[in-house]
């Protein structure tokens, strides 16, 4: 016969249930925070490469092509990033010129 003031088996098992249920939600918080940060930090990154980077705007209805900064307004492509070699390339180009809203020839030196 059970000591009546101990704990029955099946109670320290539902208590445990409840404190691993507790735990399994706070590791699941966690591992939503965390991917919250890795995108952030990968963004934080992405913007970081881009202004380093050129990009060029194709010819449009006439006008010349332009050479932007990477993380140009004016121009919102996401790809196709140049180094800066290859955008002072760009810039002696006669077809080619400078956009006047980031005006990256400033960082061509």
């Amino acid at each position: 016969m059970p000591d009546p003031g101990s704990i029955s088996r099946l109670d320290k098992l539902r208590a445990l249930e409840e404190w691993l249920d507790w735990q399994l939600r706070q590791t699941r918080n966690r591992v939503r925070e965390l991917e919250v940060q890795e995108r952030q930090e990968q963004q934080r990154r992405e913007r970081a490469r881009a202004e380093l980077s050129w990009k060029l705007q194709p010819q449009r209805s006439g006008g010349p092509a332009l050479l932007h900064r990477g993380g140009c307004a004016a121009y919102t492509a996401q790809m196709g990033f140049i180094n800066r070699e290859e955008a002072i390339i760009a810039m002696n180009e006669p077809d080619i010129e400078p956009c006047p809203v980031c005006t990256p020839q400033t960082g061509l030196g």
